[in-house]
């Protein structure tokens, strides 16, 4: 998935960077760390999504770990599913692998940690004190450390829907949006909710998914755009869309460019899931060392405040207040009560069965 989406955060640069050095040789490195004994390399190369993903990267994490440590921190914007084979690739043959670090969704970073190909990051200081969705569910150690959650929303134009917000998905198939409602072009974020709004429940998943298919069924009939990230926000940008699934950082982006998008979590629930970082193994070791610094400094309360507010998101770094905007929203899930609308899929259950739907998914639509 490729998660894009346009916004400028430069006026949170200054400032992150101003305060970057000062709190480096607490937050960033214990005194248990051998320092000065790790040749830095002149940069690590760290995967990432594109557009307000990116830049929030950048400000958040990126610009604060290079000042601190003088080490430039190239990001490469290959997708995700594609350089997954190529880590892969240089594991199994022992070659260096093309990245230092991946910011990746925790299932596809789970599937590389049940292959056996991460790094364990359990001695990473920061670790310690984060909420418990920072550990990866059902996995020993630390292969991957998740960094913060997200949800899938349903994102509208308030002029389609003078009335209010959508009450339920089945919106989506209404021929009056026919050509104006867009989906991930794989299906992520929606084969759950598919299976409850075509009439399934939760814990027909994952063994009973035909509901969500024949529901996908009904909505190929509405001629629904697909699409990644930067599309969602260039859709309702140009005024092509009225109502999409995408997640809510890329509605919040579009709204920031002052185009006039909601969002809401309909009757059936919307998915909510967690990405993270993690660190190949074949790196030399002074690379592999200093890759797992960027992780460990992005996991500072600061890094973890500046980045996530970027992207509008619930951090792993306890105690921290949602940005102005996102106070109470439903997209921004902090207490037990916010995640009681929200779909949790179990990770091994998305690991073993979520290629399967997005071949349906393609099967459907692209058959």
């Amino acid at each position: 998935m490729n998660k894009k989406a346009e916004f400028n955060p430069n006026m949170n640069r200054r400032d992150f960077l101003t305060g970057a050095t000062a709190f480096v040789g607490s937050m960033l490195l214990a005194p248990n760390f051998a320092f000065a004994a790790q040749k830095k390399p002149k940069e690590i190369i760290v995967r990432a999504w594109g557009g307000a993903w990116g830049d929030a990267l950048k400000a958040g994490v990126a610009d604060g770990f290079s000042a601190a440590t003088d080490i430039n921190v190239r990001l490469d914007f290959t997708e995700d599913n594609e350089i997954k084979p190529k880590i892969w690739a240089a594991v199994d043959q022992g070659r260096v692998p093309p990245i230092h670090v991946n910011w990746d969704t925790t299932t596809n970073a789970t599937i590389s940690a049940l292959r056996g190909v991460t790094v364990d990051l359990s001695d990473l200081p920061n670790l310690k004190g984060l909420l418990p969705l920072a550990k990866p569910v059902g996995l020993e150690g630390y292969p991957i450390v998740n960094t913060y959650a997200y949800v899938y929303v349903c994102a509208y134009r308030p002029e389609a829907f003078p009335e209010g917000p959508p009450a339920s998905w089945k919106v989506l198939i209404d021929p009056k949006f026919k050509g104006r409602i867009a989906l991930y072009d794989d299906g992520i974020g929606f084969n759950p909710v598919a299976v409850i709004v075509g009439g399934g429940k939760l814990e027909d998943i994952p063994d009973n998914m035909e509901p969500g298919y024949e529901f996908y069924r009904k909505l190929k009939e509405n001629k629904p755009l697909l699409g990644e990230d930067a599309d969602f926000t260039n859709w309702f940008q140009n005024g092509e869309i009225d109502v999409a699934c995408t997640i809510s950082v890329n509605a919040r982006a579009a709204k920031q460019n002052g185009i006039n998008v909601a969002w809401t979590v309909p009757a059936e629930g919307c998915k909510v899931d967690t990405d993270g970082l993690w660190v190949p193994k074949g790196l030399p070791s002074n690379e592999e060392y200093w890759a797992k610094q960027f992780v460990n400094f992005a996991l500072t309360k600061d890094a973890q405040q500046k980045w996530c507010a970027l992207l509008g998101l619930p951090p792993v770094y306890p105690g921290i207040q949602p940005p102005a905007d996102l106070v109470g929203d439903v997209s921004y899930p902090t207490k037990p009560e916010d995640f009681q609308k929200l779909l949790r899929i179990p990770s091994k259950v998305l690991v073993e069965n979520q290629p399967k739907w997005f071949s349906k998914f393609n099967e459907i639509f692209q058959g």
